[in-house]
């Protein structure tokens, strides 16, 4: 039987991909699409239509959320309430809203990640394996000109998890600024990430470590939103095995 899945934000960006790609799968079925933007269109050239009726969700077996942090935070409790299992790829959350959201999910579970496409997911576990065998690292993330947060949230789990696995020395000689930022942004672990807001991309991160006489540059492309489907269907496919909450996919994948 296939997988009953809602989807919310169903008309962004993300959320007409996500409709698209259950649809497309024989293993899954679209029976919520949920939105407060474009009441009563149809989705992906199907018979549903998206709806404003957030008790959509309870005909879900997973919902997928890929709203804002302040809807996440909104949609979780109620999604948890019903029993509902969830699939959540917006960023923002904070270590707080994971604890409590540990407190909500008994009767299902919740898989959270700040990046579905599995090369994301790969580049962020080479780096934290690069990380004890250099001095130096720089991120830089690169993304389209209509996302609203920066550092992005695939930026900073990278970071987190270089200094989780590393006790680098961060060399850092500039004592002169001559515009403000322009070392980027620095994490507690002293690592500068750089925001590249840009028309034309979807997502893409250099994570560059250096050392004496050499250098290393992980990088990862998304060049389309499909590229997160894959991840997206195989969250969705597996969470009900997972108990209470799960950040992000490198479990699903045995990393």
């Amino acid at each position: 039987m296939a997988i009953k899945v809602g989807v919310l934000g169903a008309s962004g960006r993300m959320g007409t991909e996500v409709c698209k790609a259950v649809i497309n799968d024989p293993d899954t079925a679209l029976v919520a699409a949920i939105d407060e933007n474009n009441v009563g269109e149809s989705i992906a050239s199907s018979d549903l239509c998206i709806t404003d009726d957030f008790s959509a969700v309870q005909d879900a077996d997973v919902v997928v959320d890929f709203t804002v942090a302040d809807s996440v935070r909104r949609n979780l409790p109620k999604i948890a309430e019903s029993e509902v299992h969830a699939v959540v790829g917006t960023t923002g959350l904070t270590e707080a809203d994971i604890e409590g959201l540990k407190n909500l999910f008994k009767g299902s579970n919740c898989v959270i990640a700040s990046n579905f496409a599995i090369s994301a997911v790969l580049m962020m576990r080479f780096s934290e394996l690069a990380a004890p065998h250099f001095d130096n690292v720089e991120i830089i993330e690169y993304h389209h000109s209509s996302k609203v947060d920066a550092p992005s949230g695939t930026a900073l789990t990278t970071a987190e998890r270089i200094g989780a696995s590393s006790t680098m020395r961060i060399k850092n000689s500039t004592d002169n600024l001559i515009l403000d930022g322009a070392r980027g942004g620095v994490t507690e672990d002293g690592i500068s990430i750089h925001s590249v807001r840009m028309e034309g991309m979807v997502a893409h991160q250099d994570v560059i470590f250096g050392t004496d006489g050499q250098t290393l540059t992980i990088r990862q492309d998304s060049y389309d939103r499909s590229s997160f489907m894959p991840g997206v269907l195989l969250a969705v496919k597996n969470v009900g095995n997972y108990p209470g909450i799960t950040i992000g996919l490198e479990p699903l994948l045995n990393l």
